[in-house]
């Protein structure tokens, strides 16, 4: 290799050492700043699309709440008429009689044993009866009864689909000690009606 070569491959190789050099020191700089930074936006990414999820869930079940308290709040379809004796002029217990007879075909209806029934007219603590005693009877009926689940069950469907309005003021279920199948339940109900 002839000489003049030698010396300019020797002069080229401080410009060509600085240069990779410099290239090196831009690649370190590059990677260590470059890409933190879009690591980090890849995990904003990452954050971002879960916490839309989170927040397309959280529509769904303020959706579902507002559809339930919307339905809550409706209640057509589910009010009821008071009861109103066809004579006129009787005593709350003969207004009540058509009413409580209607109680009892369902109790017999869905197989029910009554323990013991205990009748309260008029009872002084009803709303009722201290808002408007001269328009309302009212008959409080607590009861003691035997049922399983099942009949039970449909005692109260059938109460929900009963015509006219009442009230369940009170539900206290017990399972049978020797049969944990049999319940003994303790039931007051409210049965209300217009004046005729």
């Amino acid at each position: 290799m002839p000489e003049e070569t030698k010396e300019l491959l020797v002069k080229l190789k401080i410009p060509v050492a600085i240069l990779v050099l410099a290239l090196l020191i831009v690649v370190y700089l590059v990677a260590t700043k470059i890409v933190p930074t879009v690591q980090s936006i890849m995990d904003m990414n990452e954050q971002y699309a879960a916490q839309t999820l989170v927040l397309a869930e959280k529509q769904k079940e303020l959706q579902d709440l507002q559809l339930t308290v919307k339905k809550q709040d409706d209640l057509s379809g589910i009010e009821k008429e008071l009861f109103i004796p066809e004579e006129k002029g009787l005593d709350t217990e003969g207004v009540i009689a058509g009413e409580f007879t209607e109680i009892l075909d369902l109790i017999r209806a869905n197989t029910i044993k009554m323990r013991s029934i205990n009748y309260t007219y008029d009872p002084s603590d009803d709303t009722f009866v201290k808002g408007a005693a001269d328009r309302f009877n009212v008959a409080q009926l607590d009861m003691e009864m035997i049922a399983n689940y099942k009949t039970f069950e449909n005692f109260l469907k059938d109460l929900y689909k009963h015509e006219h309005f009442l009230d369940i003021a009170k539900v206290e279920v017990e399972p049978y000690e020797k049969d944990k199948s049999v319940l003994l339940i303790n039931f007051t109900l409210k049965l209300y009606a217009k004046k005729g």
